[in-house]
């Protein structure tokens, strides 16, 4: 009797109807709309319930998460569709993904060298009487990099070290050296969110544009942004070592096919990078000068 599903041998990578791209794309519109009310304040339909749409969007994002890895993992695990013709297409649509994501901070930081390269631009009058033509704005506090800052950036970059030599491990045929990399990495993710959601919690200048306030400028608005942006793409990071921990306690990485943890490191080492970039131009380049707090 024919097997049930018999494994494509076509050059084509064919994918069953899902509705996860749909899924996905509803409740990252639903989280952007919440989050910008929030933000800023807006109500909806009336009501002021920006973080309930934002946290209701943020559950359909991580649903989704969930769903669609599984639905990849039973792919490549079960039914054996991932031929090497689709593992080449994965690889293409990662790299777009993460070119894409590239384009996301491109943003962040046109916003921010926008401020403070041009902090005295006649046709922002505002920008002009607020920031006395300096940046970083006169009244702002700014936080030291050489402190939480620097530690992070040692946390980071040391987590990219133990995912490598995790991968490594595996590339040896060693499974529980790649576990050891996983857990310690996982566990550095972490204590970078936690370190920088504290650094958050008591940060000298506010996030909102309010001219009201002279400390409440867009220095706090540009640096919550691109930050904060950073941040949510380490928790995402973390939450993919997540899954490629459980898919190694269960065996299913082999030394000559783990594209998900490839993926996982790719994603991992980009994240690194932004960091630095992060670093070096809003907390070092950027504070320059300013009052330290």
């Amino acid at each position: 009797m024919a097997d049930g599903h018999a494994k494509p041998q076509h050059d084509y990578h064919l994918v069953d109807p899902s509705p996860w791209p749909l899924v996905g794309a509803l409740s990252a519109l639903v989280l952007a709309i919440g989050a910008i009310s929030w933000m800023k304040g807006m109500p909806i339909l009336g009501q002021k319930i920006g973080p309930m749409v934002f946290f209701a969007g943020l559950a359909g994002v991580l649903f989704t998460m969930y769903s669609w890895w599984s639905d990849i993992i039973d792919e490549a695990e079960v039914r054996g569709d991932h031929t090497p013709v689709v593992q080449l297409h994965h690889r293409y649509g990662m790299i777009l993904f993460i070119v894409s994501e590239v384009m996301f901070f491109v943003a962040w930081f046109w916003a921010f060298f926008n401020s403070s390269l041009f902090p005295a631009d006649a046709a922002q009058t505002i920008r002009s009487a607020l920031f006395d033509g300096v940046w970083p704005p006169k009244g702002i506090e700014v936080l030291s990099p050489w402190k939480l800052p620097l530690l992070n950036t040692l946390i980071l970059l040391s987590s990219g070290a133990t995912l490598t030599w995790g991968h490594h491990g595996l590339l040896h045929g060693d499974r529980e050296q790649l576990k050891k990399g996983l857990i310690a990495t996982i566990a550095l993710g972490l204590l970078f969110t936690t370190i920088q959601g504290w650094e958050y919690a008591h940060a000298p200048f506010a996030f909102r544009f309010d001219p009201a306030h002279p400390a409440a400028t867009n220095y706090g608005s540009t640096f919550f942004m691109a930050t904060g942006f950073h941040g949510f793409h380490v928790i995402v990071g973390t939450l993919f070592l997540i899954v490629c921990l459980l898919r190694t306690v269960k065996g299913q990485f082999k030394p000559e096919q783990h594209l998900g943890l490839e993926f996982a490191a790719w994603y991992w080492h980009f994240v690194d990078v932004v960091w630095l970039f992060l670093f070096a131009a809003i907390y070092v380049w950027g504070n320059w000068g300013g009052a330290v707090e």
